[in-house]
């Protein structure tokens, strides 16, 4: 049987961006990333795992004094948690062995709680990098999913502030080249 895939992200190409409805009137979009992780796919078995780390204190929305403001205790607690966590394992592919939803675990501020995430787009590409002796696989995909943040304890601002959070993350993973066997 093939060995599981394992690809580590591309941290130019994997981010966490995040909407948050703002007084009822507009939606505050912001990114966190580059993401740090790895993907295990195994598309014989329909079988994969994620870990992915977050650095909360690089939130980005374009605005740094509205960055330093999500920073503080009451919203990002940074400084106490500086990364989020993702680790997963339950998988739902389609027929064709791609990646539909991943359930998982999902750590902010200390606090664990379920989560998931859909794929709105998911492929596959090889690659051969200037100077490469072979081509190398390269997956990513687009994926969605809500959480509501009062869950974590990040409650300042409600209910002028939405609870429910939308994230749009991105990943572009590189394979692991597979040692040859003996």
């Amino acid at each position: 049987a093939a060995e599981p895939a394992v690809f580590d992200l591309d941290p130019a190409h994997s981010f966490v961006h995040f909407e948050v409805v703002h007084f009822g009137t507009s939606t505050m979009r912001g990114r966190f990333g580059p993401l740090a992780g790895t993907v295990e796919l195994d598309h014989d078995r329909s079988r994969g795992r994620v870990a992915l780390r977050i650095a909360v204190a690089g939130v980005d929305t374009g605005v740094p004094v509205f960055n330093a403001r999500l920073r503080e205790p009451d919203l990002l607690a940074s400084e106490t948690y500086p990364e989020a966590f993702f680790v997963a394992e339950r998988f739902r592919f389609d027929e064709r062995g791609t990646p539909l939803e991943v359930r998982g675990e999902f750590t902010f501020r200390g606090t664990s709680q379920p989560l998931s995430l859909l794929a709105r787009q998911f492929g596959c590409r090889s690659e051969s990098p200037q100077g490469a002796a072979a081509a190398r696989e390269i997956c990513g995909g687009d994926y969605v999913a809500e959480f509501d943040r009062s869950a974590f304890g990040a409650t300042f601002g409600l209910p002028f502030i939405a609870d429910r959070v939308r994230l749009r993350i991105q990943v572009e993973g590189i394979r692991r080249e597979t040692p040859a066997r003996p």
